[in-house]
């Protein structure tokens, strides 16, 4: 199948191959390419609304010439339906949370071909689900994404980084959670450093860095220690969650990695077998049949 340039292209496509019973893979049978509009941009609400081909760089820059962002940083330069489909973030997790965290709402294909709408000015809805974030991190399985809107922020006027190196990463974590600090970013390069990023107004930062550094102590560095931690993030092979109060126990024994502590997620190089448990893959199923009864998506 070819890449889809409107809803319509993506519902005929899908309720096709749907009456052929044939299976669909989203995002190599089937892209959103074509789908590549900024919809609507409304700055005082601090809201858009874009179609899922989109590139990353490509709403950073509409949104930055107002002076706003949609505060995800994940590795690379990935498509809005990329970004949802594998739930993906970076850095900025700590405070802004993942794409399920600041998408509104969606419109989705699902496999007959259907158009469903969800958050906003609904359509037609899938009454039980919260479809917005329940397709963030569902890989293409549950419905081919066409359509998503975010809650954006403002384009911090200030950004400074404190890098700590240290033995002790789980007790400089566990002081700098437990301060009234706000970062924007806390992740953990391991072995051996922590990063925080403080943004807002220069005099706030300032006063966060330096309250931060009499805490903890360590250097003011350049923000090339972000680049350092997506790189990891990309290059990883795994990807493990924790309870955040478990970080000394999730640390690897040996090897680079980069962990979030406070989303509690951990990517590194070494592998692992899967750790999602065993009910949360029941409940997937189950949400996959309700879906995708004839299995079209793969």
């Amino acid at each position: 199948m070819p890449s889809v340039s409107s809803v319509e292209e993506a519902s005929a496509a899908l309720a096709e191959a749907y009456r052929e019973r044939r299976t669909v893979r989203i995002g190599e049978d089937l892209t959103a390419h074509g789908l590549n509009r900024v919809l609507e941009h409304d700055p005082g609400d601090l809201t858009c609304t874009v179609e899922a081909g989109v590139r990353l760089s490509e709403l950073r820059a509409v949104l930055g010439a107002a002076g706003q962002r949609l505060s995800l940083d994940p590795p690379g330069d990935p498509t809005v339906g990329a970004l949802l489909a594998h739930n993906l973030s970076g850095p900025l997790r700590h405070r802004f949370g993942a794409p399920r965290d600041l998408v509104l709402g969606v419109t989705v294909v699902l496999a007959d071909g259907t158009v469903a709408n969800a958050g906003g000015k609904v359509v037609k809805n899938v009454a039980g689900y919260d479809l917005a974030r329940l397709v963030c991190g569902s890989e293409g399985r549950l419905a081919f994404i066409v359509r998503a809107s975010f809650r954006l922020h403002p384009l911090p006027k200030a950004a400074r980084t404190l890098v700590v190196e240290t033995e002790g990463t789980a007790l400089v974590v566990s002081r700098l959670l437990r301060s009234q600090l706000q970062p924007s970013a806390l992740d953990v390069l391991h072995p051996g450093r922590v990063a925080i990023l403080f943004e807002g107004s220069p005099r706030a930062v300032e006063a966060q860095l330096a309250q931060a550094a009499s805490l903890v102590g360590g250097t003011e560095a350049e923000e090339d220690v972000w680049e350092e931690s997506r790189r990891r993030q990309a290059l990883a092979a795994f990807r493990v969650h924790f309870a955040p109060r478990d970080l000394a126990d999730a640390l690897p024994s040996g090897g680079e990695a980069v962990i979030r502590p406070a989303a509690g997620v951990a990517y590194g190089l070494a592998r692992i077998t899967d750790d999602t448990p065993p009910g949360v893959r029941r409940l997937f199923d189950a949400i996959r049949e309700q879906f995708d009864p004839a299995g079209v998506l793969t």
